[in-house]
């Protein structure tokens, strides 16, 4: 009789575990996912509300910069719950299961969709196929140990807001922070406590003040990044500042110890000669050494001349 409790429980837990799945699937917006190549379990949204142009352009919702495809190629729209597609002109033609399509035409899940050189897999808003590609996505973005984001997403991330506002001109500010000593601290305290310390700092500066369309990262080792669209390089000196604080006053204790924790922060913006995402990451770098050498624990950004104490 045990036995058939146990039972019982197990396939009520699954069913349980299943419902909340397709419940959790039904808040997910439609979208494509890249089938093949360098982009492959590449997944975008197609959000309802205005249409979704996917093309060459930066300011597209979908900027897909390869050859073969138009500046504006093609574009996603609503009419009720349905979703259709819409070639706007293209020189080489959108294609939805290998044919080439005239005029506007009305997805269904699984239809393959040929842009240029990409293929992409349709899944419509609330399909339960998009909550395991959406989750493969985020474990293959994060840094299992900190939660941030990794080098990797922060690159693609640098990358496509770089060149965003060599065309716009707007705003994009980077934040590049050091932990001082941290050798010292595995030395003296061991890497368990190292580990510690890195994890605890992460949950400091997601509660900080950043927003959610700012990409924190962990860019290897001590050294983690905030990449800040739309922010002025006062408004990201502002925001470091406040952050170093944070951490000099935060009490990182591990195993009854207290930890002594300071942050070196260069601070770079693109309004400052930027040709590429290299340039403006080497800027905030060497600001990040050169608040090494005024003493550690301090903010400067790479316009300053000498360092400036904190």
């Amino acid at each position: 009789m045990a036995k058939d409790d146990k039972s019982t429980k197990v396939i009520t837990n699954i069913q349980e575990l299943l419902k909340s799945s397709e419940k959790e699937a039904e808040t997910l917006p439609a979208g494509i996912i890249v089938i093949g190549g360098d982009l492959n379990g590449t997944l975008f949204d197609i959000l309802e509300g205005n249409d979704v142009i996917v093309g060459r352009n930066v300011d597209n919702q979908i900027q897909l910069d390869f050859e073969g495809i138009s500046r504006r190629h093609c574009k996603f729209a609503w009419e009720g719950e349905k979703t259709f597609i819409e070639d706007l002109g293209s020189k080489n033609g959108t294609f939805v299961n290998n044919t080439k399509i005239a005029e506007k035409f009305e997805l269904q899940k699984g239809d393959i969709i040929k842009i240029g050189p990409l293929a992409f897999k349709f899944l419509p808003k609330g399909d339960s196929e998009r909550l395991t590609f959406d989750k493969l996505k985020y474990e293959a973005s994060i840094d299992k140990w900190t939660g941030a984001f990794n080098k990797a997403y922060f690159l693609r991330s640098l990358d496509f807001e770089t060149q965003k506002v060599l065309i716009t001109g707007d705003d994009l500010s980077l934040m590049v922070m050091d932990i001082d000593f941290f050798k010292k601290i595995n030395d003296q305290y061991g890497h368990d406590a190292g580990d510690f310390i890195l994890k605890e700092l992460s949950n400091i500066v997601r509660n900080s003040g950043i927003r959610k369309t700012d990409v924190f990262a962990r860019y290897g080792g001590e050294e983690f990044v905030v990449l800040f669209p739309n922010a002025s390089l006062k408004t990201t000196l502002t925001i470091a500042e406040r952050l170093r604080a944070q951490v000099e006053k935060h009490v990182f204790t591990y195993h009854g110890k207290n930890i002594p924790v300071t942050l070196s922060i260069g601070v770079s913006d693109s309004k400052f000669g930027i040709k590429n995402p290299i340039d403006l990451f080497k800027k905030a770098d060497e600001a990040v050494y050169l608040a090494k050498r005024g003493g550690r624990n301090r903010v400067c950004s790479y316009l300053d001349k000498t360092s400036k104490a904190a």
